[in-house]
C-alpha cells in the first residue's frame, strides 16, 4: 500500500517536472533568442553575454506559468473558443514578460554600477516604442505556446506529448452523408 502510494506520488512529481520542463524550455529558446538578437544589435563582443539571464529568466518564469496554471489564473475563458483564452493568456504574460525584462535591465545596470534610468535607456529598453514592439512581439511568440496548452488541457498532457514525440494516430475525417 505505501509502495503503491510512493509509486503514484513518484510518477504525479514526474509528470509535473516534465510540463514545468516544457515551459522552462519554450521560454528558454525564446528568451535566449532574444538576448543573442539584442548582443548582435549592440554589437557586444561576447554575444553570449546574455544568455545566463535567459536561463534565469526562463526558469523564473516557468514557475511563474506553472503555478498561475496551478492556481488557475487566467482560467475564466477556458470554456470559450480557443482564441479566447489563448489570446488573454498570451497578453497576461507577455506583460509579465515585459516586466521582468525591465527588471533584468535595472539588475544589469545596477551590477555595471549604472543608475536605473541609464541602464534603462542604454539598454534598448528605455523608449516605450521600443518596450511595446518587445510586448507585441512576446504577445505573438507566446500564442502557440498557450494554443498548446489550451490543446493539452482538452485532450491530455500525455496524448499531445505522445502526438508530438512519440506516435502519430491517422486522422480520419468525419464523412459527410
Amino acid at each position: 500500500m505505501v509502495g503503491d502510494q510512493l509509486n503514484q506520488f513518484k510518477e504525479k512529481g514526474l509528470r509535473e517536472l516534465r510540463r514545468l520542463f516544457w515551459i522552462f524550455a519554450y521560454l528558454w529558446v525564446l528568451l535566449g533568442l532574444f538576448a543573442l538578437h539584442k548582443s548582435i544589435i549592440l554589437n557586444l563582443p561576447d554575444p553570449f553575454y546574455h544568455q545566463g539571464f535567459a536561463v534565469i529568466n526562463a526558469l523564473v518564469l516557468a514557475k511563474v506559468i506553472y503555478f498561475a496554471e496551478a492556481f488557475n489564473v487566467a482560467d475564466n475563458l477556458k470554456s470559450r473558443p480557443l482564441v479566447y483564452p489563448i489570446t488573454y493568456r498570451s497578453a497576461v504574460f507577455s506583460l509579465m514578460l515585459i516586466l521582468f525584462h525591465l527588471i533584468e535591465e535595472v539588475l544589469a545596470g545596477a551590477w555595471h554600477g549604472k543608475p536605473i534610468t541609464d541602464s534603462l535607456a542604454t539598454s534598448g529598453a528605455g523608449s516605450a516604442k521600443e518596450i511595446l514592439v518587445f510586448g507585441l512581439i512576446m504577445f505573438v511568440a507566446l500564442m502557440p505556446f498557450f494554443a498548446l496548452r489550451e490543446i493539452a488541457r482538452d485532450i491530455g498532457d500525455d496524448r499531445l506529448f505522445e502526438q508530438f514525440f512519440v506516435r502519430r494516430s491517422t486522422y480520419a475525417p468525419l464523412q459527410s452523408q
